[in-house]
């Protein structure tokens, strides 16, 4: 029916990976929901339990998030006693954040949601390697 098959739903690459990030999404929520945890409040946390603290501008880059996502995701963790947020003395524009005893403990108890996850996924392991490596080659190449 229509004469530009370019704009057909089934040839585009932005579909099956917008449709499948909203999926694992959704499958991560009933797991992070016992930790009070959204998914992207979960993904800045792994990022602290890596690094152990973190800028407020180097979570953003890591995270591909902007100051606008991330300033209202902070405070809520922050609420939660996750993670506290300290002013540098000399320039306060500057914000670490820093696990508390509270987030670090989390990690232990968090430690089985990947493999949860992964058992729901139904992938083979070397496809998921395949994915992984090619969904970073893309990711690198708009970096800016």
């Amino acid at each position: 029916m229509s004469d530009y098959p370019q704009l057909k739903l089934e040839n585009q690459l932005c579909f099956p990976l917008y449709a499948v990030s909203k999926e694992i999404i959704r499958r991560y929520k009933p797991l992070l929901e016992p930790y009070g945890l959204t998914y992207t409040q979960y993904i800045t946390m792994m990022v602290l339990w890596e690094k152990g603290s973190s800028s407020v501008n180097e979570l953003g880059e890591k995270l591909l998030l902007d100051s606008g996502t991330l300033t209202p995701l902070l405070k809520k963790l922050e609420a939660k006693e996750y993670i506290s947020r300290d002013r540098d003395s000399e320039d306060e524009r500057k914000v670490t954040v820093n696990l508390t005893a509270t987030g670090k403990a989390l990690q232990s108890q968090i430690a089985d949601v990947p493999i949860k996850l992964g058992n729901c996924i139904p992938i083979k392991k070397d496809d998921v390697k395949v994915m992984y490596e090619l969904l970073y080659k893309v990711l690198e190449n708009f970096k800016d």
